[in-house]
C-alpha cells in the first residue's frame, strides 16, 4: 500500500504545486524519489510528530494542501492533542498518513502496533478516516484525500499487500462500501475492513466449500460510513460478519453494530471479528499476530458455521 500510496501522491504533487508532504524522520526507502523530485514539496521535520502536526496546521492555513507521514501509532496518537486543536478544529485539508497499521510491524512489539487508531481517530470531529485494505484502494482514497476539503486519516499497510480486486478498475465514493464477491442477498455479508478484506475473502471460499453462501463487501471509509449499504444487508442477510485488523471495539464493528441496532425492521445478527482489547504482548510476523488475537479465516468461519448451525 506504501508504493501505491506514493504513486499517486506524485501525480497529485504533479498536477497542483500546493501539496506538500511532510516526514517524520521515516519512509527513505519509499519516498526518495518524491523527495528528489519535489523538493520544495517535500520536508522532514525529524522525529517531532507533535511538531510536524503543528507545521501541517499552519501550513495549510498557508494555502497548502498537507499530507503528514510516519510509522503507525507515531503520527496519530504521539500528537493526538495537535490533531484535535490544530487540523480538526479548523477544518483544515490535512491528512495524517499512518503505515503500518493493526500488525504490519509486528516483530517490533507493541509499541508500534496500531490497534486503537482508528476508533480514537473515528472520535475527532471532523476528520474523515479511511482504512483501505488493498494497494488500489489505496491509490483511489489517496487521491480522494487530494481533493476534498477538510482533515482525513489514512490509514495504511506496508507489507506488499495484494491487490483483492482482481483485474476490475476499483471506483471509490466517499462513505461507501465496494461489493467484491458473492451473491448480494446471500445470508451471510461479510465486510472487510481495516486492513482485512483478505481475511472476509479467504472466509467466503471456506464457507462456498461448506454450502453456505455469502457476499463480500469491502469497507475503505469507516467514516462516514455506509449506513445505507449495511441497512440493507441487515433486512436480508441473517449474519452480517465483520472483520478488521483493529479493535473490536470503535471500529467497523462496532459501527455496524450501531446501525442495526436503529434498525426496527432488521433480521440480521452481527458477529465481530476484530481484535481483542488487550495489550498484545507477543512479537511476530502479521500472520503470526493475527493467528494470536484471533483473525482469520478459520475463526471466521468456526463463528459462522456454529451460528448457522450447520456444523461446528
Amino acid at each position: 500500500m506504501r508504493d501505491a500510496f506514493v504513486a499517486e501522491l506524485t501525480r497529485l504533487a504533479e498536477a497542483d504545486p500546493s501539496v506538500l508532504l511532510l516526514t517524520g524522520d521515516l519512509g527513505f526507502g519509499v519516498l526518495a524519489d518524491f523527495a528528489q523530485r519535489f523538493p520544495g514539496q517535500y520536508l522532514n521535520a525529524g522525529v517531532a510528530e507533535q511538531n510536524m502536526a503543528g507545521l501541517a496546521a499552519g501550513l495549510s492555513l498557508e494555502g497548502r494542501r498537507v499530507f503528514t507521514y510516519s510509522i503507525a501509532n507515531f503520527p496519530t496518537l504521539r500528537c493526538l492533542e495537535q490533531i484535535r486543536n490544530d487540523i480538526c478544529y479548523h477544518d483544515l485539508p490535512v491528512t495524517v498518513v499512518s503505515v503500518g497499521g493493526g500488525f504490519a510491524y509486528g516483530p517490533l512489539g507493541f509499541s508500534h502496533h496500531a490497534t486503537e487508531d482508528v476508533a480514537i481517530m473515528g472520535a475527532l470531529p471532523g476528520l474523515r478516516v479511511m482504512a483501505p485494505n488493498d494497494p488500489e484502494e489505496a491509490r483511489a482514497c489517496t487521491a480522494l484525500a487530494g481533493t476534498l476539503p477538510g482533515p482525513s486519516y489514512l490509514r495504511l499497510g506496508r507489507n506488499g499487500e495484494k491487490s483483492l480486486h482482481g483485474p476490475r478498475k476499483v471506483t471509490i465514493r466517499e462513505g461507501r462500501m465496494i461489493h467484491v464477491t458473492g451473491g448480494k442477498d446471500a445470508a451471510v455479508a461479510i465486510l472487510g475492513g481495516c486492513g482485512a478484506l483478505d481475511v472476509a475473502i479467504e472466509a467466503h471460499g471456506q464457507l462456498h466449500e461448506a454450502g453456505l453462501d455469502a457476499s463480500v463487501w469491502s469497507s475503505p471509509f469507516i467514516d462516514p460510513f455506509d449506513r445505507e449499504t449495511v441497512a440493507r444487508l441487515a433486512c436480508k442477510a441473517r449474519w452480517i460478519v465483520t472483520t478488521e485488523e483493529h479493535a473490536a471495539i470503535g471500529g467497523l464493528g462496532t459501527r455496524c453494530a450501531h446501525v442495526i441496532a436503529s434498525l426496527p425492521e432488521a433480521r440480521a445478527r452481527h458477529i465481530g471479528i476484530g481484535l481483542p482489547r488487550a495489550t498484545h504482548k507477543h512479537v511476530g510476523d502479521q500472520r503470526f499476530m493475527r493467528a494470536q488475537a484471533g483473525l482469520t479465516a478459520e475463526h471466521v468461519v468456526k463463528a459462522v458455521r456454529a451460528r448457522c448451525e450447520i456444523g461446528s
